[in-house]
């Protein structure tokens, strides 16, 4: 048996040792305790000691992110109700959230009352991927869903352009701008490709990837910035210098996907460049887990270890396996378990279908409810395992 073997049998059973856990535990779990299945509202976490729903302020980028994981997970084979699930959840999000301005507020409390109005690029870029999921994946919703995305991209070119490329922040003269929310937009547009022939989501698209080519990504040392000031400069001090490892492993998957397509080897040489910088300064040897946040010299700034950075390493690894041929290409896929096995320490030692989201310097977990967010990063990592899986 060769090498090429052996790690092609190694993922396939990490892929179905992840795809069980989801369609056997954690899509019930959720679909169960995680959602009122009369309103059509999701919960913002579960209590894995009392294994109920925690009943705080709902957030609005939770609930295209889970809209997202239903539909993906009906997919990968869970038998629930995700049709009904997500047109319960997409009229909630838009009666809900949707503000008068014509975009999505922060945060709802259990009455429904808007508890955080502002204006957030976040949540907006969120609200564009759950409806061109939608429009994806249920064919009655397909006109609502494109007419919901094309009113809010308008609202957001109208009041929130960035004279140079992107958009502005909160307030539209208060800095920071961030590279994270275009991140999200850039996935957006990437899922709006597939469906649309509108050719402002291929544009858009394009425009975000330049933005972080040339803006985002550091030209000398390679890594990508999270903070900016509002000519796109990086924000002055110490929270211009903030690199997280997580976001490096995330962007290169987006800008490896979108290299693909553009052939554009720039984009793909960036990516490389990411990864290796998240691999090699942003995983803690001790823990075997990416943790939160480098400084710009590539030191620690922050040792917390969270879920999603776990996720987005997989994701990184199997989009550069992809392109790789070779040793590089063998490298990268013996990182792949590696990072799964670095998820799976966040599902141990909780009710089926929870995890813990905080792994602590000193190798404890945070006593936490497990956030409903996460299901987003859990579903897409699974979602690319398997489909590479398949492939080998």
């Amino acid at each position: 048996m060769n090498d090429l073997t052996k790690i092609s049998e190694t993922l396939q059973k990490c892929s179905e040792d992840l795809t069980s856990w989801l369609t056997e535990k954690a899509l019930p779990a959720w679909s169960a305790t995680g959602l009122d299945r009369e309103s059509g509202e999701c919960f913002e976490a579960i209590d894995p000691a009392t294994r109920k729903a925690v009943e705080v302020p709902r957030r609005a980028r939770v609930v295209p992110r889970q809209i997202y994981s239903f539909l993906e997970g009906e997919k990968l084979g869970w038998a629930g109700p995700a049709g009904e699930i997500v047109t319960g959840l997409s009229d909630w999000h838009v009666k809900a959230f949707l503000t008068d301005a014509g975009y999505f507020a922060g945060a709802v409390d259990v009455q429904n009352r808007i508890t955080d109005p502002a204006f957030d690029l976040y949540n907006q870029a969120f609200a564009l991927f759950g409806f061109a999921q939608i429009a994806a994946a249920i064919p009655e919703r397909k006109a609502w869903a494109v007419e919901q995305a094309a009113d809010l991209l308008r609202f957001l070119f109208e009041n929130y352009r960035h004279p140079e490329a992107g958009f502005r922040a909160a307030n539209p003269d208060m800095a920071p701008l961030g590279s994270n929310p275009h991140m999200h937009l850039f996935e957006a547009c990437l899922a709006w490709e597939k469906i649309s022939d509108e050719p402002v989501w291929r544009d858009l698209a394009d425009e975000v990837a330049e933005l972080a080519l040339t803006r985002f990504i550091d030209p000398v040392n390679g890594g990508l910035r999270e903070f900016f000031d509002l000519d796109w400069s990086p924000m002055p001090g110490d929270q211009g210098r903030v690199m997280e490892p997580g976001h490096q492993f995330e962007w290169a998957w987006l800008l490896t996907r979108w290299g693909c397509s553009r052939q554009d080897a720039g984009a793909l040489v960036a990516a490389r460049r990411l990864y290796d910088i998240g691999w090699t300064y942003g995983i803690d040897e001790t823990r075997n887990v990416t943790f939160m946040a480098l400084n710009d010299d590539f030191t620690v700034r922050d040792p917390l270890a969270r879920l999603w950075g776990q996720t987005e390493w997989i994701k990184a690894a199997i989009a550069l396996a992809q392109i790789s041929t070779g040793v590089e290409k063998e490298s990268y896929l013996a990182d792949i378990p590696d990072g799964v096995r670095a998820l799976q320490t966040f599902l141990e030692g909780v009710p089926d279908g929870l995890w813990r989201d905080k792994l602590t310097p000193q190798g404890t977990f945070a006593e936490e409810p497990a956030p409903a967010s996460s299901l987003y990063h859990i579903v897409c990592a699974i979602s690319e395992l398997n489909a590479f899986t398949k492939s080998l």
